[in-house]
């Protein structure tokens, strides 16, 4: 299996919800909810892509060769690389009926796994999305991390006890995603005080990762309800119309809490240079929404497996033409200022 095969696969088993276009950038997809795509006017999804291309890198070849190291250590394990797989749930609503969230679950923590990586469950307005995902973190060993959407306090806390029992090795709640159309409605669904996340995150000997975050301000707030980390997100556009890119947020937020809480980004990152790029605005990590997605639908796990290698090959790739030997010597010299 190659991944031109992958993408064929893909564009059959998705029944043409998602296009799999050459490039992702949300413009063939905007407005396509349910669905893959970006609310609204979709500007969001695209902003989110076009950003990351705008940026540029600094080559540099001059430097006493070492081997690279692409390892990272988050939530107490060691991963090959810097990125992982982003919840993606109720995917027979937004993706085609070719899987239940059990089997896509399982393709993305089982390929993940194999290559090193991690990768998030979801959850969704029926509560087997979450259920399906968690049998999935169980049944790969605890090798997944339980997403949950952002309910009453009482049931948050509730789904973080199966997270453990399955042990995953942190649990993330995307408060975002109270902004899904199909979520919305849910009367159960909304924002959280300091006080309601300080509550959840002390419920938990888990790490607590809150992904839906994009300001300075937010992300202090987090700070102070002992959150572990942080994803900075607009849900990939799907949530909010006209918002910022993430990479455009980023800055400001690594000045507000950096080295204080753990910060990772998703939003528009499609290869091993975008994951780079995240890492020189200062991220300690990467999540990936829809290429994880196309490569699960076009050939299960193995696929997953080979993306993730493939995105890996070209961050190594990247850090070699910019004289980068561990992650940690990426930071915002590797940019290019105009």
């Amino acid at each position: 299996m190659n991944y031109d095969q992958i993408l064929e696969n893909a564009r059959q088993n998705m029944g043409g919800r998602c296009l799999v276009c050459k490039d992702c950038n949300g413009l063939a997809c905007r407005g396509k909810l349910p669905g893959p795509g970006g609310k609204g006017s979709g500007s969001s999804f695209m902003r989110n892509y076009q950003k990351l291309q705008e940026l540029k890198i600094n080559m540099d070849l001059v430097y006493h060769k070492s081997p690279i190291n692409t390892q990272t250590e988050l939530f107490g394990k060691t991963f090959e690389y810097p990125f992982f797989a982003a919840p993606i749930s109720a995917v027979k609503l937004h993706y085609f009926d070719y899987y239940d969230d059990e089997g896509y679950s399982k393709a993305v923590v089982n390929g993940c796994k194999a290559s090193g990586v991690i990768g998030f469950t979801g959850d969704g307005e029926h509560k087997e999305c979450y259920t399906m995902g968690i049998s999935a973190v169980k049944s790969a060993g605890g090798w997944g991390i339980p997403t949950i959407k952002p309910w009453a306090v009482e049931d948050v806390i509730q789904k973080i006890k199966t997270a453990e029992e399955a042990g995953a090795p942190a649990v993330a709640m995307d408060i975002d995603a109270a902004g899904l159309p199909v979520m919305a409605k849910d009367k159960n669904i909304g924002a959280k005080s300091v006080e309601d996340l300080r509550r959840i995150a002390e419920s938990t000997r888990l790490p607590f990762i809150l992904k839906g975050v994009m300001t300075a301000e937010g992300a202090e707030k987090a700070l102070a309800a002992g959150i572990y980390g942080i994803v900075v997100s607009n849900h990939g556009g799907r949530v909010l119309d006209h918002t910022p890119a993430t990479v455009e947020v980023l800055p400001d937020i690594v000045k507000a809490v950096g080295g204080r809480m753990k910060i990772l980004i998703d939003g528009g990152i499609r290869s091993g240079i975008d994951v780079f790029k995240a890492l020189a605005l200062g991220a300690d990590g990467v999540l990936i929404g829809r290429p994880y997605a196309i490569a699960a639908y076009g050939g299960g796990e193995e696929a997953v497996a080979m993306y993730t290698e493939s995105i890996g090959a070209e961050l190594r790739q990247t850090m070699i033409m910019t004289g980068c030997q561990s992650l940690s010597d990426i930071d915002s010299s590797v940019l290019w200022n105009k």
